[in-house]
């Protein structure tokens, strides 16, 4: 493959990843399209690109969201103590 074939390959496999980015993240908020993007591997600059903001709001919202996931309680699993009183109430 010489290097002319390489590039077009290039360019049809990054339009291929906008299409899949886009059907992945319409009907979301932009935080949500941010989260997700950034959980895919995106750089900022190319979450930018694909949303048509400027690189600095995607840094900020990705900012943001690290921010409010650190203040949320980390979700637990239901305790055995609760799961054991069930059992026993319903053996009596």
């Amino acid at each position: 493959m010489d290097e002319k074939q390489f590039e077009a390959l290039m360019r049809r496999m990054d339009s291929l990843t906008k299409l899949l980015a886009f059907n992945i993240i319409k009907d979301r908020s932009v935080n949500d399209q941010v989260d997700v993007l950034t959980k895919a591997g995106l750089k900022a600059s190319d979450i930018a690109e694909l949303l048509g903001k400027e690189p600095n709001q995607i840094y900020v919202t990705q900012t943001l969201l690290r921010k409010a996931k650190k203040k949320e309680p980390p979700k637990e699993p239901p305790s055995t103590q609760e799961s054991t009183q069930t059992e026993t109430a319903s053996s009596v």
